[in-house]
C-alpha cells in the first residue's frame, strides 16, 4: 500500500500540528496555519506555434504575510497541482522564518512539462500566466522567483509583462532575474550553495571532518549541481551522482566541474549519463544504497519513503529538495539516529538570496559576487547554530526544531497585529 501521507499538503500540517504542539501553541495559531491565506487558480491560454489554442492550469499560493510580502517560486511542472502549491508556500513561510527575512510564503506553477514546448511557446505561457496572476502579485504583495523548470529568462519575460501592465518598470516584483535586468550576483549558486554550507555545519555538529568525507547527492538540476560543487570545494568526496537517467559512482569522488561541463553540451540534454569520469554506471536508486558518510536528496519531493529510508547507510542526510521524505520515512531515520538537517534550513539560501535581490532592486544599489555569499553564510550558519540550539534545549529533532522556532516568529507577528490571541 502507497504511504498515507505522500500528499505534500498534508505533510505539511502534519509538521505544523507537530511543531506547534512543541510549542504549547494555542490551536488558534495552528488552524491559520495550516492552510494558506490565499490560493489562486487560473486558467492560461496560449497559441501554440502550429496555430492551436490551448489552455494550460496554473496556480499561485500565498501561505501567510504576518511578517511580511509572500514570497516563492513558479514551477513548470506536469505534476503541479493545488495540493502542492499551497504544501510549498507554507514551507516558504517557515524558511523566511527561520533565516530571519521579513517575508511570508508563496509558491506557483504550471500544470505543464516544457520539454514539450517551443521557447516562443514558453514565453507566451510565461506572459499569459504573469497577466493572469498580476492583480495577487507585487513588490510589497508576493514576490515570484525560479523554482523547477524555471530560469531566469523566464523571470525577464514575466518581469517584462508585468512592468507593461503596470506602466512602469519594476524590478523588484520578481527575483532570481539575469544580471542584466536587476539579478543579483550569487542568486543562481545560492540554493546548492547554502545546501553545502550546512553539510559543514552537520559535520562539525557530529564531531567529524568535511574533508575526506565520502557524499553522495541525489539530482543533479540547479541544486544538486552547486551542492555537490561546493561540498567538493569544502574538502567532501562526492562519490556518488544521480539523476533521471542514471546514478554514476567514482570511489575517488567524481569531478564535478567537469560533469558540470558535461551535461551543458546540448547532444547530452543536460544528463549525466555517459560521463566518462566515472567508474560505474547504475540505476539512478542505486544513489540510496551508496556507502557514504552524508546523502543529499535534491531532487523533487517524496524521495525518502518507507521503502527508500533503510537503504541510506550515511549517518547525515542534509534536505536540499522541497519535502523529500515522508513522515513515515522521517520516524525511521530518528529511530536509526541518522543525523538530518531538514530542507526549510538546508534550501533556504535560494530564498534568502532572493531577499538581498530585492533589497538590491529597490535601493538600486548592487553587491559583490563575495559580499552576496559572505552575507549568506553568516545568515545560514546563524540559523544552524540556533535551530541545534533550540533541538538540544528541547530534545527534540532538527526538523521539529526549526518549525518551532519558524513557527513561533510568525506567531509572534501574528498576535502583536491581534490576528490571534
Amino acid at each position: 500500500m502507497a504511504e498515507k501521507t505522500l500528499n505534500t499538503f498534508e505533510i505539511v500540517q502534519q509538521q505544523i500540528k507537530e511543531a506547534c504542539d512543541a510549542l504549547g501553541e494555542t490551536q488558534e495559531v495552528y488552524e491559520i496555519l495550516k492552510q494558506p491565506q490565499s490560493c489562486l487558480e487560473v486558467s492560461i491560454p496560449v497559441r501554440m506555434d502550429n496555430g492551436e489554442l490551448k489552455i494550460f492550469e496554473g496556480y499561485r499560493s500565498l501561505h501567510n504575510d504576518a511578517v511580511g510580502p509572500g514570497k516563492g517560486g513558479v514551477r513548470f511542472h506536469q505534476n503541479v497541482s493545488r495540493d502542492e502549491v499551497k504544501a510549498l508556500s507554507a514551507w516558504m513561510t517557515f524558511k523566511c522564518g527561520i533565516a530571519g527575512i521579513p517575508y511570508g510564503g508563496g509558491k506557483g506553477g504550471i500544470v505543464v512539462d516544457p520539454r514539450d514546448l517551443s521557447q516562443g511557446e514558453v514565453e507566451r505561457m510565461s506572459r499569459a500566466y504573469i497577466k493572469a496572476i498580476a492583480p495577487v502579485i507585487g513588490e510589497k504583495v508576493d514576490i515570484p522567483a525560479p523554482d523547477v523548470n524555471t530560469t531566469p529568462q523566464i523571470m525577464a519575460w514575466m518581469v517584462d509583462e508585468y512592468s507593461m501592465l503596470q506602466g512602469k518598470n519594476t524590478p523588484a516584483v520578481i527575483t532570481g532575474k539575469p544580471l542584466e535586468f536587476g539579478g543579483s550576483l550569487a542568486r543562481f549558486e545560492a540554493t546548492g550553495y547554502g545546501v553545502a554550507l550546512m553539510m559543514r555545519e552537520a559535520f562539525k555538529a557530529k564531531g567529524k571532518e568535511m574533508k575526506g568525507s565520502k557524499v553522495a547527492v541525489q539530482g543533479f538540476g540547479n541544486v544538486g549541481r552547486f551542492a555537490a560543487l561546493y561540498a567538493e570545494q569544502l574538502g567532501a568526496k562526492v562519490v556518488a551522482i544521480s539523476d533521471v537517467s542514471c546514478c554514476l559512482y567514482n570511489e575517488k569522488g567524481l569531478d564535478v566541474k567537469a560533469l558540470f561541463d558535461y551535461v551543458t553540451i546540448p547532444e547530452n540534454k543536460n544528463m549525466i549519463k555517459g560521463f566518462k569520469g566515472a567508474d560505474a554506471e547504475y540505476d539512478r536508486n542505486k544513489v540510496f544504497e551508496m556507502d557514504v558518510d552524508l546523502f543529499s536528496p535534491c531532487a523533487l519531493e517524496n524521495a525518502i519513503t518507507t521503502e527508500t529510508v533503510n537503504k541510506i547507510k550515511a549517518d547525515i542526510i542534509v534536505e536540499g529538495a522541497n519535502g523529500p521524505t515522508t513522515p513515515e520515512a522521517d520516524k525511521v531515520i530518528n529511530e536509526k539516529g541518522i543525523f538530518l538537517v531538514p530542507d526549510i534550513l538546508s534550501n533556504g539560501g535560494g530564498v534568502m538570496v532572493s531577499y538581498f535581490e530585492w533589497v538590491q532592486n529597490l535601493q538600486n544599489y548592487y553587491w559583490s559576487f563575495e559580499e552576496v555569499q559572505e552575507k549568506q553564510e553568516v545568515k545560514m550558519v546563524k540559523a544552524f547554530d540556533d535551530i541545534y540550539a533550540l533541538k538540544e534545549k528541547h530534545n527534540v529533532t532538527m526538523r521539529v526544531a526549526a518549525f518551532m522556532m519558524a513557527i513561533k516568529r510568525v506567531a509572534d507577528a501574528m498576535r502583536v497585529r491581534g490576528w490571534v490571541k
